[in-house]
């Protein structure tokens, strides 16, 4: 009995001792670093995607306003290889930090709650397949598809399926919810919680909320405009109706407030990039 006492009690320190060394991992300077990348490499993408709206509202440019067109973009200038690997390090820095918060949690006093990890799991998945594409594109393997034909293609087969219908309704539904949650939350300046605000001056932080609020609210209508256009596309039974980033800002330009609500929306979206990127100076990982 004594026995089995020890070799459990040894083997309880033992997972503690993982457990450990893996938190120290996670709150490494080198995973800090890699995070700080990722949250850079994610304003620089929404700023070129801001960037490119804007010129489509004033009819000035036919490159898509999405991830793959900032890609052309930032891959057509003289030191477009170096951005290109840039963005594939800062990706790929995302998507380890999010699968840290996964395994060992984050800061906060939310950080431990098991849907705070699940999340964190789903968007190290997201952006590990955001840094794999980039990878492809930055190698000349592959040109990352667009979002319009990754929404209706993905629609198109789920649609395929019996009860595919109804499956891409609630996924539109969650998206116009979670595009709505984050219109709000940056309203609300939740943000604020996840930054080291005590380390920016009076301007900084008035800047940076200005930035983060602004920029919030634009990020939560494009995500709630695709996701209106995902359902829209169920209801009728028209997979072509699906709407990836670049269609989603395109349609703001045909409501009654023509190309300046698309305007308006696309210097969010240069303004959430701004915000990423102070971010990335300023936020607690």
């Amino acid at each position: 009995m004594v026995v089995t006492s020890t070799a459990g009690r040894k083997g309880r320190n033992a997972k503690n001792a993982g457990k450990y060394t893996g938190r120290r991992a996670a709150n490494s300077p080198v995973m800090r670093f890699l995070a700080r990348a990722g949250l850079a490499a994610r304003g620089v993408m929404y700023a070129v995607i801001g960037w490119i709206a804007v010129q489509i509202a004033f009819g000035h440019s036919s490159q898509r306003a999405d991830r793959t067109g900032a890609l052309h973009v930032l891959g057509g200038n003289r030191f477009g290889e170096v951005a290109l690997w840039l963005l594939v390090s800062g990706f790929t820095g995302m998507a380890l930090w999010r699968l840290s918060e996964a395994a060992y949690g984050s800061p906060g006093p939310d950080g431990q709650k098991a849907s705070t990890r699940v999340a964190a799991l789903g968007r190290a998945i997201i952006y590990g397949v955001i840094a794999y594409g980039v990878l492809k594109y930055a190698l000349g393997i592959g040109g990352a598809q667009s979002s319009n034909r990754q929404s209706v293609d993905l629609t198109a087969t789920a649609m395929s399926h019996p009860g595919g219908r109804v499956a891409v309704i609630i996924a539109g539904l969650a998206l116009i919810g979670a595009g709505l949650y984050l219109a709000y939350s940056a309203w609300k300046k939740h943000f604020l919680k996840k930054l080291n605000t005590g380390q920016m001056r009076p301007r900084n932080r008035q800047v940076v909320t200005w930035l983060g609020r602004v920029g919030g609210i634009a990020r939560g209508t494009v995500f709630a405009t695709a996701g209106v256009f995902l359902v829209i596309a169920a209801v009728r039974a028209q997979p072509q109706e699906a709407k990836g980033v670049d269609s989603a800002l395109r349609a703001l330009a045909l409501t009654p407030l023509g190309p300046w609500l698309l305007l308006a929306v696309a210097i969010g979206l240069i303004m959430f990039g701004a915000y990423s990127c102070c971010e990335a100076r300023w936020r607690r990982v």
